[in-house]
């Protein structure tokens, strides 16, 4: 099995327990309960997101002190979902817009490091929500889930 294959069975995990759940603060919140930061799915997904970037397989890309990249497209064994993951530090990424939500897992690189102003754990937001993503106080790597694969950049 390839490190592609096995991250995928990893994250369907997650998708799974998503199923057709609305993309809330509900389904944020149940996240955080059913995949603590610090509980086994959570750190083998952080592990492999590490090794990934250390390896080359993941963050493919890089632009303006952004390493990111599209890991997994939008497949039906992850309901639908295309998974990102992307390596900041202290930086703001380009304004998007998410038609059908997005659903962030941080990883803090460094212990501080905050993603739209939180911390290590499970961030949503819902459909039709903007952001300029900004990671602060450090590096972290985020993953994305983003339904269908979609994301519009914008300008502000």
């Amino acid at each position: 099995m390839s490190d592609i294959q096995s991250f995928q069975a990893l994250i369907s995990t997650i998708t799974d327990a998503i199923g057709n759940r609305t993309l809330d603060k509900g389904l944020q919140q149940g996240l955080n309960e059913q995949f603590p930061y610090d509980g086994d799915v959570a750190q083998a997904i952080r592990q492999t997101c590490a090794q990934g970037m250390a390896q080359g397989w993941m963050g493919r890309h890089e632009h303006r002190g952004l390493r990111y990249g599209r890991v997994i497209e939008p497949c039906t064994p992850l309901n639908g979902y295309s998974v990102d993951v992307v390596d900041m530090n202290d930086i703001a990424g380009p304004h998007h817009r998410h038609p059908g939500g997005e659903i962030d897992f941080i990883m803090p690189v460094d212990p501080l490091a905050r993603f739209d102003g939180q911390g290590a754990g499970w961030l949503v937001y819902g459909p039709d929500s903007a952001h300029s993503p900004t990671v602060t106080q450090g590096r972290a790597l985020i993953l994305y889930l983003l339904p269908r694969g979609e994301i519009e950049f914008t300008r502000r």
